[in-house]
């Protein structure tokens, strides 16, 4: 293979394997059933603590969720839960499962925004002193690491890239009677690879499902001829199970 070209068969190339099913089935959402059951355990350890971990559907086929500039995260973590598609916006809801049913009806998929929270956690978790032990790289990590997740934002995000400093950073106050504390939270509750005591708040985009009832074009490995790739089974979304992975 010459250097820098890139093959749609290179899962196939890398291990030498005629049947590429037993990679796909690594890549299934099934592979992480484990890892949901091991969250649940993680979530009570974390509760001990005063830590809890939420998450709720942001955008899905291009419909946006929206929610208060200053969310009340108990609030959103009940709308979602109660959810059937994990949205903490009920106009929005309706949409997202409309839009769902006509891309099922035309055998296609849908991608979305997923939006991860963690609240009460004490500032200082995580390092400034490497990469490996910054926080929001291990948090873009263990994201990046769930199959269809493409990308990863903390806080404001991509949005950073559109206005100016002084309107976004979070600025400090100091009462004698609260302690410190800031009036917005753009950050997404890390800076400089730590916690600032703010809530965490990532995003992740998980892009629409592979496997389609509307068969794309392909090519047959041994002949090479153009053929349509081969329908074995498909949900429509699963963005909000993504979200309940969390």
């Amino acid at each position: 293979m010459k250097p820098g070209r890139v093959t749609p068969t290179s899962r196939h190339a890398q291990y030498g394997t005629d049947d590429l099913r037993n990679i796909l089935e690594r890549s299934s959402a099934r592979k992480h059933g484990d890892a949901r059951r091991c969250r649940s355990l993680c979530r009570c350890l974390l509760k001990t603590c005063g830590i809890r971990v939420l998450s709720h559907v942001a955008i899905l086929g291009g419909i946006t969720a929206e929610l208060p500039r200053t969310p009340d995260w108990d609030e959103v973590e009940r709308t979602a839960e109660a959810s059937a598609v994990r949205v903490a916006d009920s106009q929005a809801e309706a949409k997202i499962i409309a839009a769902i049913d006509e891309a099922g009806a035309q055998g296609d998929t849908l991608g979305g925004v997923l939006r991860v929270v963690a609240t009460g956690c004490p500032p200082g978790l995580g390092s400034h002193v490497s990469w490996e032990r910054r926080l929001d790289s291990r948090l873009a990590a263990a994201l990046m690491g769930i199959q269809a997740i493409k990308g990863v934002e903390v806080g404001m995000g991509s949005a950073w890239r559109t206005v100016q400093g002084s309107a976004v950073h979070d600025e400090i106050f100091h009462d004698t009677s609260t302690g410190f504390s800031r009036s917005t939270n753009n950050a997404g509750g890390l800076e400089g690879g730590m916690t600032n005591g703010e809530p965490i708040v990532v995003r992740a985009a998980m892009k629409p499902l592979s496997t389609l009832k509307k068969p794309l074009r392909s090519v047959n490995m041994e002949s090479k001829a153009a053929v349509q790739a081969h329908f074995e089974r498909s949900d429509v979304c699963a963005v909000p199970a993504g979200g309940g992975y969390w």
